[in-house]
């Protein structure tokens, strides 16, 4: 035993000085630690990143036209995400209308078309199931077409059950907000039906809080944390229910400061163009508004 120990410990002596003096692996690995550590931080002191926005065309901008013909006004601006609404007639050589009803041979011709031009409902609305059972159905449709999130205004009553089956299903509940006397028109009723149910979150319509004599801003702060999608339009008046849509830029909402408090926020949702105005001819307006959100998109980087 003492020969060996003679023998080993000279060998242990040589092979710690040769690991002191030759950093090899182990410090290449650290290296590259201290460099992702670097990026992280360059990140984070930006006030955070816009790579998770997503555009898509709220579907009611062409409710005027077929779903199929609106998926091609939406192929033909360069928008590959879209919010669904019930009732759009199908069209394309399909019966009935986009909703719970559709046959699943009707929902897989659909999919087909969707795949075809590379677009992706994610999300649907703004719906009001009456019942439990309509609501399941609601579930269903969206889980058919892997939604992200459903857009409603669920009433009181429901915000328990709501909750429960966004938990069941995986897919969460946004509240939307309309314009006074809506019971969601200020983001303190949206909260308080977010209380207590962690499926649930909004939809920020900005149009419409701008509509109700509410800054956008400060609304979009009070739900900072719930907020999973956004209604993107423009207003011509602030504090009046009835203001007319216009191109956005063209009103009276400040986008800046709307997109760099939803960047601030880390916002990763998606943000749908909302068009409600110049129903026949909204083609180059939705066009304006892409071209507008990207370039703002590109400054916050």
């Amino acid at each position: 035993m003492k020969r060996f120990a003679a023998i080993i410990l000279p060998v242990c002596i040589l092979l710690l000085v040769f690991a002191c003096n030759n950093p090899g692996a182990s410090s290449s690995a650290d290296s590259t630690s201290m460099k992702t550590d670097s990026n992280l931080a360059k990140v984070d002191s930006s006030g955070g990143s816009t790579a998770g926005f997503k555009l898509g065309v709220q579907m009611w901008t062409f409710k005027e036209f077929s779903f199929v013909d609106a998926l091609n006004k939406v192929d033909s601006s360069g928008i590959k995400n879209i919010e669904a609404f019930f009732d759009q007639k199908l069209g394309g050589g399909m019966e009935g209308s986009f909703g719970t009803a559709m046959s699943q041979a009707t929902r897989e011709k659909l999919k087909q078309i969707l795949q075809t031009k590379g677009i992706h409902i994610v999300a649907m609305g703004v719906i009001g199931p009456k019942n439990k059972k309509e609501w399941i159905q609601a579930f269903e449709l969206a889980k058919d077409f892997e939604l992200s999130y459903i857009t409603a205004e669920p009433i009181k009553t429901q915000w328990d059950m709501v909750d429960s089956l966004a938990g069941v299903y995986g897919i969460p509940v946004a509240i939307h907000d309309h314009p006074k006397p809506n019971v969601y028109w200020s983001p303190d009723s949206v909260l308080a039906a977010i209380q207590g149910h962690p499926h649930i979150g909004s939809c920020a319509d900005i149009g419409h809080w701008t509509r109700n004599g509410l800054n956008p801003v400060e609304c979009l702060k009070k739900l900072d944390g719930h907020i999973l999608g956004v209604h993107l339009k423009d207003v011509v008046q602030f504090d009046n229910p009835k203001a007319t849509d216009t191109v956005v830029s063209k009103g009276v909402i400040n986008f800046p400061a709307v997109f760099a408090e939803l960047k601030r926020q880390r916002f990763q949702g998606m943000l749908s163009i909302e068009h409600e105005s110049n129903w026949y001819h909204s083609l180059p307006d939705v066009i304006f508004t892409k071209n507008y959100y990207d370039s703002l998109v590109a400054k916050l980087q």
